[in-house]
């Protein structure tokens, strides 16, 4: 059996302490599942003691949610820099294009992250489903307020624009979750561009 670490002692032991059994225990989630992980599985993973986890995390599903905040959080903190990037004060098409494949990108590197948003979340049902809507309410957000801009310059239909956003939410988490267990051979660009072209310009031909 691998040899526990050093108790964490200063705050920036602590902070490093959590951020280490957070990783561990998206590995172990995302490998065995919510249901069938244990905390005894996760300290073992995250190389601490079993009762270490409960000086930072008060249960298995206090865990879960706080893995959750975290990886939310990167999300946007990600497709916010990309839509930056983009230049989106001059090319509000380009910030939307820009915001659908950064997420892409994101969950195609990171395909633990798509297990635990579209498998585990969704088969927990309503202990989860309050958390998990706070996560896609703050992508919808984003994404509201690009479509708002686009109404604004008029470059996008008038449309109520949280529909929009909500549309645009659904549609990328479809494909998403599909990419985890179908490998379609296409790049996050070329599936992004798509998402982008059907929701500007529609499916009827021009």
């Amino acid at each position: 059996m691998a040899k526990a670490m050093r108790r964490a002692v200063t705050d920036e032991d602590k902070e490093q302490r959590r951020v280490e059994i957070l990783a561990a225990a998206k590995r172990v989630f995302a490998r065995k599942g919510f249901q069938a992980t244990t905390i005894a599985d996760v300290a073992k993973a995250a190389k601490v003691s079993y009762g270490s986890i409960y000086w930072y995390f008060d249960s298995k599903e206090a865990l879960f949610h706080a893995l959750m905040e975290t990886e939310g959080d990167a999300l946007r903190a990600h497709i916010e820099q990309a839509v930056l990037g983009s230049g989106a004060a001059v090319d509000l098409e380009s910030a939307l294009r820009a915001a659908v494949r950064a997420t892409f990108e994101f969950f195609e590197a990171d395909k633990a992250l798509v297990r635990l948003l579209f498998r585990d979340s969704y088969a927990l049902g309503g202990r989860f489903e309050k958390h998990l809507f706070g996560i896609y309410e703050g992508f919808i957000g984003d994404l509201e307020l690009l479509i708002r801009q686009g109404q604004k310059a008029g470059v996008i239909v008038k449309a109520p624009p949280r529909m929009v956003a909500f549309s645009v939410a659904a549609l990328v988490g479809q494909i998403a979750h599909r990419r985890l267990v179908t490998d379609d051979g296409l790049k996050a660009g070329v599936v992004a561009d798509f998402i982008v072209d059907l929701v500007m310009d529609g499916l009827r031909p021009r």
